[in-house]
Protein backbone atom coordinates (compact mmCIF):
# COMPACT_ATOMS: atom_id res chain seq x y z
CA UNK A 1 0.00 0.00 0.00
CA UNK A 2 1.34 3.43 -0.93
CA UNK A 3 1.86 6.04 1.77
CA UNK A 4 -0.15 9.27 1.59
CA UNK A 5 3.00 11.11 0.44
CA UNK A 6 3.64 8.57 -2.31
CA UNK A 7 0.02 8.76 -3.44
CA UNK A 8 0.14 12.59 -3.45
CA UNK A 9 3.27 12.51 -5.63
CA UNK A 10 1.62 9.99 -7.95
CA UNK A 11 -1.42 12.27 -8.27
CA UNK A 12 0.88 15.18 -9.19
CA UNK A 13 2.51 13.08 -11.90
CA UNK A 14 -0.86 12.07 -13.34
CA UNK A 15 -1.95 15.70 -13.53
CA UNK A 16 1.27 16.85 -15.21
CA UNK A 17 1.08 14.04 -17.75
CA UNK A 18 -2.52 14.89 -18.47
CA UNK A 19 -1.81 18.60 -18.86
CA UNK A 20 1.22 18.21 -21.07
CA UNK A 21 0.00 15.46 -23.35
CA UNK A 22 -3.50 16.84 -23.68
CA UNK A 23 -2.33 20.30 -24.77
CA UNK A 24 1.05 19.79 -26.47
CA UNK A 25 0.60 20.56 -30.14
CA UNK A 26 -2.35 22.90 -29.62
CA UNK A 27 -2.24 25.83 -32.05
CA UNK A 28 -1.33 28.99 -30.13
CA UNK A 29 -0.69 32.61 -31.05
CA UNK A 30 0.10 35.68 -28.93
CA UNK A 31 -3.60 36.60 -29.10
CA UNK A 32 -4.77 33.23 -27.72
CA UNK A 33 -2.30 32.61 -24.89
CA UNK A 34 -4.49 33.90 -22.03
CA UNK A 35 -7.52 31.83 -23.02
CA UNK A 36 -5.37 28.73 -23.49
CA UNK A 37 -3.75 29.26 -20.06
CA UNK A 38 -7.21 29.42 -18.50
CA UNK A 39 -8.47 26.36 -20.35
CA UNK A 40 -5.42 24.33 -19.33
CA UNK A 41 -5.57 25.31 -15.67
CA UNK A 42 -9.32 24.86 -15.33
CA UNK A 43 -9.33 21.46 -17.02
CA UNK A 44 -6.64 20.06 -14.71
CA UNK A 45 -8.21 21.65 -11.61
CA UNK A 46 -11.26 19.44 -12.27
CA UNK A 47 -9.24 16.38 -11.31
CA UNK A 48 -9.36 14.97 -7.77
CA UNK A 49 -6.92 16.36 -5.18
CA UNK A 50 -5.85 19.27 -7.41
CA UNK A 51 -5.83 22.46 -5.33
CA UNK A 52 -4.45 24.86 -7.93
CA UNK A 53 -2.78 25.07 -11.32
CA UNK A 54 -0.89 28.04 -12.71
CA UNK A 55 -0.04 28.11 -16.42
CA UNK A 56 1.97 30.93 -17.94
CA UNK A 57 2.43 30.87 -21.71
CA UNK A 58 5.06 33.41 -22.69
CA UNK A 59 3.85 35.68 -25.49
CA UNK A 60 7.39 36.55 -26.56
CA UNK A 61 8.38 32.90 -26.87
CA UNK A 62 5.20 32.15 -28.83
CA UNK A 63 5.87 35.05 -31.21
CA UNK A 64 9.48 33.92 -31.71
CA UNK A 65 8.33 30.35 -32.47
CA UNK A 66 5.98 31.40 -35.29
CA UNK A 67 7.80 30.52 -38.50
CA UNK A 68 5.08 30.82 -41.15
CA UNK A 69 2.51 33.31 -42.36
CA UNK A 70 -0.47 31.68 -40.59
CA UNK A 71 0.33 33.48 -37.33
CA UNK A 72 0.45 30.58 -34.90
CA UNK A 73 2.73 27.84 -33.62
CA UNK A 74 2.24 24.60 -31.74
CA UNK A 75 2.33 24.66 -27.95
CA UNK A 76 5.42 23.01 -26.47
CA UNK A 77 6.97 22.94 -23.03
CA UNK A 78 9.49 25.56 -24.05
CA UNK A 79 6.71 28.14 -24.39
CA UNK A 80 5.27 27.84 -20.88
CA UNK A 81 5.84 27.52 -17.17
CA UNK A 82 3.46 25.47 -15.03
CA UNK A 83 3.01 25.11 -11.27
CA UNK A 84 0.59 22.79 -9.46
CA UNK A 85 -0.49 22.22 -5.90
CA UNK A 86 -1.91 18.81 -4.99
CA UNK A 87 -3.45 17.93 -1.61
CA UNK A 88 -4.01 14.25 -0.91
CA UNK A 89 -5.07 13.29 2.62
CA UNK A 90 -3.28 16.30 4.11
CA UNK A 91 -0.06 15.83 2.16
CA UNK A 92 0.55 18.91 0.02
CA UNK A 93 2.75 18.51 -3.05
CA UNK A 94 4.01 21.56 -4.94
CA UNK A 95 5.34 20.96 -8.44
CA UNK A 96 6.68 22.92 -11.38
CA UNK A 97 7.63 22.46 -15.00
CA UNK A 98 10.73 24.22 -16.25
CA UNK A 99 13.07 23.73 -19.15
CA UNK A 100 16.30 21.83 -18.52
CA UNK A 101 18.71 21.23 -21.36
CA UNK A 102 15.94 21.80 -23.90
CA UNK A 103 13.53 19.39 -22.20
CA UNK A 104 10.38 20.27 -20.21
CA UNK A 105 11.11 18.77 -16.80
CA UNK A 106 8.27 18.24 -14.35
CA UNK A 107 9.59 18.16 -10.80
CA UNK A 108 8.60 18.14 -7.16
CA UNK A 109 9.30 21.41 -5.38
CA UNK A 110 8.11 20.28 -1.96
CA UNK A 111 6.18 17.55 -0.21
CA UNK A 112 4.69 18.60 3.12
CA UNK A 113 2.80 16.15 5.31
CA UNK A 114 0.33 18.16 7.38
CA UNK A 115 -0.06 15.19 9.71
CA UNK A 116 3.55 15.32 10.94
Amino acid sequence: MASDAQQACFEAGIKFGSLYHQFAGTPVSPSSTRSLETAMAESIENQPFCESVSVEIHDDRVADAIDHENGYTELTGSLMDVEMRIDHEGVVVNTQMTMRDGYPLMELVSVVDGGD
